[in-house]
């Protein structure tokens, strides 16, 4: 018996900071490895969730995410976003300046 009993996936969004992110990519098996091996040439960062792959998998491409994901994948977003040093125009992550300051 295989140790996978379920075939790997894995999806890739684009996300483009005005929009809600698409689907760029899908597959399976050698498709999903070829879709890793891809992010990993560009240092794209990877999140393994495999219930959330089997949610967006359900899109075909180009669609839109979900409204209801809209935080689950902000909150992955923001967190790539950080590991790679980068922040949203305007988004200040300094401590916020002290009334006592002045």
């Amino acid at each position: 018996m295989s140790k996978h009993n379920k075939p790997r996936q894995a999806i890739a969004l684009n996300y483009d900071g005005q929009q809600a992110p698409t689907l760029s990519a899908k597959g399976d098996d050698e498709l999903a490895e070829a879709i890793l091996a891809i992010a990993r040439e560009y240092e794209v960062p990877i999140y393994e969730n495999a219930e959330l792959v089997r949610l967006l998998a359900r899109l075909e491409l180009g669609d839109s995410i979900p409204e209801e994901l809209y935080r689950c994948i902000a909150e992955i977003i923001a967190f790539a976003w950080h590991l790679k040093g980068k922040c949203p125009a305007g988004f200040n992550s300094g401590p916020p300046d002290s009334p006592l300051d002045s």
